[in-house]
């Protein structure tokens, strides 16, 4: 149970390491910035959930997911501007009994995500 999160970089098939992510607390439209990180080698969360269930809240969520910077350290050549900087999800969390997985599918042209399991 819990919150946890998933990036995949589709461009090159595999997860993305490396990728800066920042967590927030929404309210309207005020965000508070709960951890920063960075994903591990299988574009995780190098600390396991960003909330475990004892500390997941009913509310609302914002993760921050720096596309741009993460393809650049790649190596990949992005236009100027590129076409996608960083992804911002907001989502809700209704039911603190439930798992809320927010997986990211992304390119540099492009992204998915969904309510994973």
């Amino acid at each position: 149970m819990g919150l946890s999160t998933h990036v995949l970089d589709t461009m090159h098939g595999t997860p993305a390491a490396g990728m800066g992510v920042e967590l927030y607390t929404t309210e309207g439209d005020r965000a508070t910035l709960v951890k920063a990180f960075h994903l591990n080698s299988d574009g995780r969360n190098p600390d396991g959930l960003l909330y475990d269930n004892s500390s997941l809240q009913r509310g609302t969520y914002r993760l921050v997911f720096d596309v741009a910077g993460y393809f650049a350290a790649r190596g990949v050549t992005l236009p100027e501007p590129n076409f996608l900087n960083k992804v911002s999800l907001d989502f809700g969390v209704a039911d603190t009994s439930q798992h809320y997985h927010v997986p990211l599918l992304v390119s540099p042209w492009s992204y998915s995500t969904y309510r994973g399991s």
